[in-house]
């Protein structure tokens, strides 16, 4: 009798995790009724090794990001915003769909979703699924802080969708590309006092008059000494532009 060689049987492959629920309530928005999405701030290493880039238009806002520091560096919340991101780049189509249908319970009707209390807009693909959400939801409000100026100006500028409100916020390697005579922006103080003085307007008051309220828009800064010091009494937009002239100033051909 010939021997028959029988394969081992294969091993169906597990589907990922993905989140029971996307949207969620930090602790400074849950008092305005404000609902979140929320990814890893500035960059991640997943699980399998990838590394991502969620914030690709960061500048100085990096050594200040209050989103990397506290509580955003609990195991359990850095689990969950690695699981958000490795949704939307290994199924952006069932992130897209499960996000359509969460938005449709009654809770969301005629309120507000934050995209990003931490990351950004960081591929176009991305961020046309997002633009797709808010047409399926004509009736739940979106907004964003964004330094993706050169992505919006494709993307999002020549047909915004109505239900979505966003400003450019300093601090970014694309300051250079923002007018404040025709952006809505926003730049990071040392206080309220500073933005008084510059005759800006603070949104300290609620976050949604970031977009809903007079510009430009002043954002007083967080209360880490060390994040403070780095500052040094300026503001972000301030910050970058010092940098961006060290940087210019070391490119520059000499002799």
């Amino acid at each position: 009798m010939t021997a028959v060689d029988i394969p081992a049987p294969r091993r169906r492959r597990r589907r990922p995790l993905r989140p029971a629920r996307l949207l969620t309530q930090n602790s400074e928005l849950r008092g305005e009724g404000i609902w979140n999405w929320t990814l890893p701030a500035l960059a991640t290493r997943l699980r399998d090794g990838r590394t991502v880039k969620t914030c690709p238009a960061a500048g100085v806002c990096a050594l200040a990001c209050y989103a990397r520091n506290g509580s955003y560096n609990f195991p359990g919340v850095v689990e969950r915003h690695q699981a958000n991101l490795a949704y939307v780049l290994d199924d952006l189509g069932g992130w897209q769909r499960q996000m359509v249908t969460e938005l449709a319970h009654p809770r969301h009707r005629g309120g507000w979703v934050r995209v990003h209390d931490a990351g950004d807009f960081f591929s176009d693909a991305y961020l046309a699924a997002w633009l797709r959400v808010m047409a399926w939801r004509p009736d739940v409000n979106f907004y964003a802080y964004t330094k993706e100026v050169e992505r919006f100006r494709r993307l999002v500028e020549p047909a915004p969708p109505r239900n979505f409100r966003w400003v450019y916020s300093y601090g970014g390697t694309q300051d250079h590309l923002l007018d404040p005579a025709r952006d809505r922006v926003a730049d990071v103080f040392p206080d309220d006092d500073a933005i008084r003085a510059a005759g800006w307007h603070s949104q300290d008051r609620s976050d949604l008059l970031a977009v809903l309220g007079p510009a430009p828009v002043g954002i007083p800064s967080n209360r880490i000494p060390r994040f403070r010091r780095r500052m040094a009494g300026r503001t972000f937009r301030e910050w970058q532009a010092e940098q961006d002239a060290r940087r210019a100033a070391r490119r520059a051909p000499t002799g």
